[in-house]
């Protein structure tokens, strides 16, 4: 059962704005784990593994940013 075109891009709409309230909200969370880090001299470790958190969070903003992008190509074409 395919969607009506109008329904299909309020979905889109929905996808694009969570990939980019994940990519801010990873932006926000590595600012704020960068300066938490820095106040309370924590360990090397501990701030590499908030890096990989917040890195995690942009990959997973980077992959629904691509399945719009694919899916939007999709209905183009």
């Amino acid at each position: 059962m395919t969607q009506p075109s109008d329904a299909r891009q309020q979905a889109q709409l929905r996808a694009a704005r969570r990939a980019g309230l994940t990519m801010a909200a990873s932006a926000v969370f590595w600012i704020l784990a960068m300066a938490v880090g820095a106040e309370y001299e924590l360990s090397q470790r501990v701030r590499a593994l908030l890096d990989l958190i917040a890195l995690a969070g942009f990959g997973l903003a980077l992959a629904m940013t691509w399945a719009v992008w694919r899916a939007r190509r999709a209905d183009k074409g």
